[in-house]
C-alpha cells in the first residue's frame, strides 16, 4: 500500500504577489505635477484632423481625376472622401463647440454618454450619405467611391502614428 502525499501547487507567484500583501497605496498628484503630466502629453485637435481629412480628399480627388482624365471618378472620390469628413465635422463640433458639451465638460461619464451619442451620429450621417450616392452622383464610380473613403479613414491612424512618434514637450 503506497500513501499519496496532498499534492503541493506550483505558483508563478512571487513572495509579494501572494494573498493578503497589499499592493502600495494610490497617491493622487498634486495641482504642479498634474500640471506638469498635462504639459507633456501631446495635444490633439479634432478640427486639425478634420482639416487633414479634407486636404487628404481634395487631393486624392484631384489626382484621380488628373491620372485618369475622368471627372465622374473625381467627384465620386472626392463624394467617398465627404461621406467620411463630413460626419467628422459635425462630431467634432459636438464634442468641443456645441452648448451641450459645454454643460457637460465637468462630469467624465456624460462626456463619454456625448462621445458615445456623436459616434453614432457620425456612422449613421456616413451610412446615409453612402446610401444616397446612388441618387447625388450623376454617374457613381462606387470603386473611387470606395477609395475616398479608405483614404480619408485612414488619417485617423496616419495621425495616431504621427503623434506618438512627435517628441513630449518636456522629455
Amino acid at each position: 500500500m503506497s500513501t499519496m502525499l496532498p499534492a503541493q501547487p506550483t505558483s508563478q507567484w512571487t513572495d509579494e504577489q501572494e494573498d493578503g500583501v497589499q499592493e502600495p497605496e494610490f497617491k493622487p498628484l498634486t495641482r504642479e505635477q498634474a500640471q506638469q503630466w498635462r504639459a507633456g502629453q501631446p495635444k490633439l485637435s479634432l478640427w486639425r484632423l478634420v482639416g487633414v481629412q479634407w486636404l487628404v480628399g481634395l487631393l486624392a480627388a484631384l489626382a484621380a481625376g488628373l491620372l485618369w482624365q475622368s471627372g465622374a471618378l473625381a467627384v465620386s472620390v472626392l463624394y467617398g472622401a465627404a461621406a467620411v469628413a463630413i460626419p467628422s465635422a459635425l462630431m467634432a463640433y459636438g464634442l468641443t463647440s456645441s452648448a451641450l458639451s459645454r454643460l457637460l465638460s465637468g462630469f467624465a461619464q456624460a462626456a463619454l454618454v456625448g462621445f458615445l451619442f456623436w459616434e453614432g451620429v457620425k456612422v449613421l450621417l456616413s451610412v446615409a450619405l453612402l446610401a444616397a450616392a446612388v441618387w447625388i452622383l450623376p454617374e457613381p464610380n462606387w470603386i473611387g467611391l470606395l477609395v475616398g473613403l479608405v483614404l480619408v479613414l485612414k488619417v485617423y491612424w496616419f495621425g495616431a502614428l504621427l503623434q506618438a512618434r512627435r517628441p513630449h514637450a518636456n522629455g
